[in-house]
């Protein structure tokens, strides 16, 4: 029987205060970005965790170019069989999200049929065609690190702000192009596999073992936490707080000045990513280093970790699933299981899904945020923020002189208000709103959001008020751990996290990824099988659970969490505070030796 969570909270024409907007500045192909309706009760909605801060005015770009334009498009021109995309509602500042669905089994059997036709050539061809994307991609992006904003007009500077959000919208029509026939390959795959009778635990791993981009600014740093130690700076990044490291490291000067320039020159190949996905709000590691010091300063309280013997514990995961598998399957099902894999692994979802955020996700909102910024230093602003906090509609009309930026320093500062509100709220949104079914169709929600029946129950449960002593969700990365919690709400705290600690969070986007590297378990509020979180707990052999959905309201920071990746079961040792008290010595004692 469905739950309904009603939506009255959140009805509101204004998308912020003072400004309602007239749907003719972005466009969609299904269905726009829109602040909730009551009739939208008729629906289901989860609160997407990839923005766990909410968003700033110019940060809903990211759900009218990505969502709503990106993923409607790419799933009606492949097409996807079940569904038409993905839209969007407001909450306050925060983001729920729903696919939109295709009903009619003759369209269905239709759009099947045309996937039939499109997907086969996209496979056999993968390599070449994201190549030639990757590389769209990177020459756009050397054309913005090329320009001198200080030296163009404000109507230029305009102009490099339209040009910016082009690059924006045009990344994410090829990321979704890629994504979705990906993803459509990898699932046909899960599906014929469980059929089989493959534990489902076995399939995640088949595909693992490939290294990223992402893994390689791992590496990168890990290289440069061994320099620092080479350079005798152990002291300086143990006695000093992680915000004021580098200009500690620039006061020091010798072996730390010189460590510093090397520093310098890894941010100009792996600086230019935000502590979060596709959000202009955010400062890369260029313009703020404290996220990569922070890292470095606990890296620097532990052992390093091993990246080869790591991959090769994964490539023999890998191999002893495949086998194990396929000794259970006869001739001619060892023959269809052996052309999946092949199929998957030569266009590999969980590869891309980590490699495509250096050229993407990370990085493709930092021009629009530099052409803001100018725009800010030019006009007066009172902060370097300021035009974060106007719409795509307000800063054309500033840049284009019809209106001055008097007209909106009031309403500048209500929207920062309203910003933080919503920030301090967000543990207290629902998981879910509107009529919450019993099962979810959509492969894609199940699979990349961790929307299964259990999913469901848990919602239903906890809109119910029913305490829970003990969490299940999506069995993601084998093993089992203990330690105390670390419980996150965004990445701002990421380079906090001790070695040996559990990360509770709502989920894990690649900048989180170095924190892997250190973390003894993982658990998230959401998230399946082909989440950022599931992959990398994998690749990195961290226990992880997620789409355990109140993980970060149910744990408190210090809490003894025992996670069973294996299982899918977490379970938190709330009345055992001596034990927890015991558990962080015996970490900051592990720190000290290391």
């Amino acid at each position: 029987m469905a739950t309904l969570i009603p939506v009255d909270e959140y009805c509101n024409d204004e998308w912020y205060p003072g400004f309602t907007p007239a749907y003719d500045h972005a466009p969609w192909v299904v269905d726009p970005v829109k602040t909730f309706s009551k009739k939208d009760e008729e629906n289901f909605w989860f609160l997407d965790f990839h923005w766990p801060r909410g968003m700033t005015p110019m940060g809903y770009i990211w759900m009218e170019d990505g969502y709503n334009w990106g993923t409607q498009l790419a799933a009606e021109t492949l097409p996807l069989p079940p569904g038409r995309g993905i839209t969007t509602r407001m909450a306050g500042t925060h983001i729920y999200a729903s696919s939109i669905p295709v009903t009619e089994p003759r369209h269905i059997a239709a759009r099947g049929a045309r996937l039939s036709r499109s997907l086969p050539p996209f496979l056999e061809n993968f390599q070449e065609i994201w190549g030639g994307m990757r590389d769209e991609l990177e020459g756009e992006w050397a054309h913005f690190r090329s320009v001198d904003l200080s030296s163009l007009s404000l109507e230029q500077l305009g102009d490099n702000l339209v040009q910016a959000r082009a690059y924006h919208k045009r990344a994410f029509e090829i990321h979704f192009q890629v994504m979705y026939p990906l993803l459509a390959n990898f699932v046909g795959f899960y599906g014929q596999c469980v059929e089989f009778g493959i534990d489902p635990l076995d399939i995640g791993t088949f595909l693992q073992g490939e290294d990223t981009k992402i893994m390689e600014t791992d590496r990168a740093l890990w290289d440069m936490t061994a320099k620092a130690k080479q350079a005798g700076l152990t002291d300086v990044f143990e006695r000093t707080p992680a915000e004021e490291l580098r200009a500690t490291l620039s006061r020091e000067g010798g072996p730390a000045g010189t460590w510093l320039r090397d520093f310098d020159d890894f941010l100009d190949v792996y600086g230019w990513r935000t502590e979060g996905s596709c959000d202009i709000a955010l400062p890369s590691w260029i313009e703020d280093p404290t996220p990569a010091l922070g890292m470095i300063k606990t890296f620097m309280q532990q052992e390093v970790h091993d990246f080869d013997a790591a991959r090769a514990a994964a490539l023999r995961e890998r191999d002893e699933a495949v086998d194990r598998a396929r000794s259970t399957l006869t001739a001619q099902e060892q023959a269809i299981f052996d052309g999946g894999l092949a199929s998957c692994r030569a266009a590999n979802f969980p590869w891309w899904q980590d490699d495509h955020n250096y050229y993407m996700d990370l990085k493709v909102s930092l021009p629009m945020r530099w052409a803001c910024q100018q725009i800010a230093e030019r006009v007066g602003a009172d902060a370097s923020d300021d035009m974060n906090f106007l719409f795509w509609p307000e800063n054309l009309q500033l840049v284009r002189g019809e209106k001055s930026y008097a007209d909106f320093r009031t309403i500048i500062e209500a929207r920062r208000q309203y910003f933080d509100h919503w920030y301090d709220r967000r543990l207290t949104m629902p998981k879910m709103l509107g009529n919450i079914p019993d099962t979810v169709d959509d492969p894609i929600l199940i699979e990349v959001f961790g929307l299964n029946p259990q999913f469901l129950d848990t919602v239903k449960a906890s809109a119910s008020g029913t305490e829970m002593t003990s969490l299940s969700g999506v069995p993601a990365a084998k093993g089992k751990a203990r330690g105390p919690a670390r419980v996150l709400t965004d990445a701002d705290e990421l380079h906090r996290i001790q070695p040996g600690e559990i990360l509770v969070c709502e989920s894990t986007s690649p900048n989180w990824t170095p924190a892997f590297a250190k973390i003894a378990g993982c658990v998230c509020d959401g998230g399946g099988t082909l989440s950022h979180a599931a992959i990398v707990g994998r690749e990195y052999g961290v226990p992880t659970v997620t789409a355990a959905v109140v993980a970060t309201s149910m744990i408190r920071d210090g809490d003894i969490v025992e996670v069973d990746g294996t299982a899918g079961t977490v379970t938190i040792f709330r009345d055992s505070a001596p034990d927890a008290e015991a558990a962080q010595d015996e970490a900051q004692e592990k720190e000290l030796s290391a």
